[in-house]
């Protein structure tokens, strides 16, 4: 059985669209990956941010792109935030945006 790819909100799918093209066809291809074969692809591609939340790292010539995801019961993943890297440590509002997201993810699942 494969996993899904939901999208915490119609932002998030459209955040994705307005990353640039070498990283939309690198996200395309991690995440037809991770439908067959589940969200842990392994460093470079994803990796654990702790506490539930993980990144799907992308890199082409445009630069770094990332997003945020969780694993909810049922072989579904969550995007919850993406963005364009533009530092070498990961943002802290950024950060605290994804955290946010999947507090309240977790919290509706859970009710």
């Amino acid at each position: 059985m494969d996993w899904q790819i939901a999208y915490y909100s119609a932002a998030v799918q459209d955040a994705i669209m307005a990353l640039p093209p070498g990283i939309q066809a690198r996200y395309v291809h991690l995440t037809e990956r991770m439908i067959i074969f589940g969200p842990n692809l392994g460093m470079p591609h994803t990796r654990s941010m702790g506490k539930d939340l993980f990144e799907l790292r992308m890199k082409s010539k445009e630069g770094f792109g990332r997003v945020f995801f969780c694993t909810l019961p049922g072989r579904r993943i969550m995007m919850l935030h993406a963005f364009l890297k533009k530092s070498a440590k990961t943002p802290k509002h950024e950060l605290q945006v994804a955290r946010a997201r999947l507090k309240e993810v977790k919290e509706n699942e859970d009710a």
